[in-house]
């Protein structure tokens, strides 16, 4: 019986990361059974001996997305700013290291070239992102860490621009070092009480 195309296995795990820096480096039309293979240093015929076909890799290869950014994610018993701060860093840091993974999530196209349940369980990354985000700016102000002048929800599109704009820079490889740091920086600056008249 074939295993489930939704258990990543190690092997799998193999070929969705080669898959990924496909993508990260040359766009998901350039992910041909060729190029794969040739990534992987093995035949043509090799990566289906895991897979039925194309659409599983790509099911695979969202799983894998999947799995690095939910590791993103602080311990909800981290002061709140310090996790809303943490997720930015490490957010960067993997995607930086996957540049794959910035391209699909930030692609209109690439998310209309993955099988429906990828596109899914990708939207459904950036749905729980928006919810932490918000959760960790609530509790912030109701700890008196942030400015309480403006509402938690109209903080939420500054944080996440500020994450996203990480993300993209990430993806196109036009990222610095420090950027992330610069980046958590100016968001203290923007996040911390308002200037007094």
């Amino acid at each position: 019986m074939a295993r489930s195309p939704l258990e990543l296995t190690p092997k799998r795990t193999e070929i969705a990361d080669a898959a990924l820096r496909i993508i990260g480096e040359r766009g998901i039309a350039a992910l041909t059974t060729n190029a794969l293979a040739q990534e992987l240093g093995v035949s043509s015929g090799a990566p289906f001996r895991h897979f039925a076909d194309r659409s599983e890799i790509l099911e695979a290869v969202a799983l894998r997305v999947e799995e690095l950014i939910l590791e993103t994610f602080p311990p909800d018993t981290d002061p709140p700013l310090q996790r809303l701060l943490a997720l930015l860093r490490a957010r960067a840091q993997v995607i930086g290291g996957r540049q794959g993974i910035g391209r699909l999530m930030l692609s209109e196209q690439f998310a209309m070239a993955l099988p429906d349940p990828a596109a899914r369980r990708l939207r459904g990354l950036v749905t729980r992102t928006r919810a932490f985000l918000l959760a960790a700016l609530e509790a912030a102000q109701a700890q008196g860490a942030i400015r309480s002048d403006l509402t938690s929800k109209a903080l939420l599109p500054v944080v996440f621009g500020v994450l996203m704009n990480l993300v993209f820079s990430q993806a196109t490889g036009g990222a610095r070092s420090a950027e992330a740091d610069e980046a958590c920086d100016t968001l203290l600056v923007l996040l911390g009480p308002p200037p007094v008249p």
